[in-house]
């Protein structure tokens, strides 16, 4: 979906973010991935894991666009579900917070959610840049270090003359972490809350900004009421039949 155009700069989502956890199969990791395009780049906010590569390389394709088209990813953190298919854009310029890096690679192998050949390949890759809190990766965005889900998760913001876009990552997965500031895979509640209130504090400088948060649908908000923008999009189809041709769709969204 087509999201905004900020000074330039065209903004769409090329894989929804859905706000759930499996039950009893692990991690959804359904993540948001971000198309940006404007000023001479071709931009991705997160990657995504390995069930959305057909995803993100036909959501590119549907802008008339490859992978190698990409000039610059933008990772958020590094857990598995945002990071593990940066080896799609790897001529790309790719940025991760430097905080965030040291700490991944420190991370006991199989045990957490970083994704630890790829983030060790990642540290050596050439065209990686490390960020630290404040920097302004090009004009106009500009990078805030947001702990609490991990110790080095970046939020970005795009600042435009009339608005801006927020970019939280998984700083803020979801409607319900931004409303109750209290959040799910957190190492450190009130880190994480501190977090948030920052990411408020971006969200409502300029009327009509927009967030698009790391699972969930992108949102504005007027005096703290939050809107969503766009139609929720997610289902599982089962084979529970005894033919191939019979199925049982289960839709995940309510209305």
């Amino acid at each position: 979906m087509t999201l905004a155009k900020i000074d330039g700069t065209e903004i769409d989502i090329l894989v929804q973010g859905f706000p759930g956890k499996s039950v009893c199969h692990g991690g959804l990791g359904w993540s948001t991935v971000v198309l940006l395009r404007g000023n001479g780049r071709v931009t991705l906010i997160d990657a995504g894991t390995f069930s959305m590569r057909k995803l993100v390389i036909d959501g590119l394709a549907r802008h008339g666009l490859k992978p190698s088209d990409v000039t610059d990813l933008i990772l958020t953190h590094s857990h598995w579900d945002h990071s593990v298919n940066w080896t799609l854009f790897r001529h790309a310029r790719i940025y991760l917070g430097a905080t965030e890096l040291a700490w991944a690679l420190k991370e006991p192998w199989g045990e957490t959610p970083v994704p630890e050949l790829y983030i060790e390949r990642l540290e050596k890759w050439p065209t990686l840049r490390t960020l630290k809190d404040g920097e302004e990766l090009f004009p106009g965005m500009t990078t805030h270090i947001a702990p609490g889900h991990t110790p080095g998760c970046l939020v970005y913001v795009l600042h435009g003359r009339e608005k801006d876009v927020v970019f939280t990552g998984d700083a803020a997965k979801n409607r319900a972490e931004l409303i109750s500031r209290s959040t799910d895979m957190t190492y450190d509640a009130s880190i994480s809350r501190a977090s948030i209130d920052m990411i408020w504090n971006h969200w409502k400088k300029k009327a009509g900004s927009v967030l698009v948060p790391g699972h969930d649908l992108p949102m504005t908000q007027q005096d703290g009421r939050i809107s969503y923008i766009g139609k929720r999009e997610a289902a599982i189809t089962c084979w529970y039949g005894e033919d191939m041709q019979t199925t049982t769709h289960f839709a995940l969204t309510v209305a």
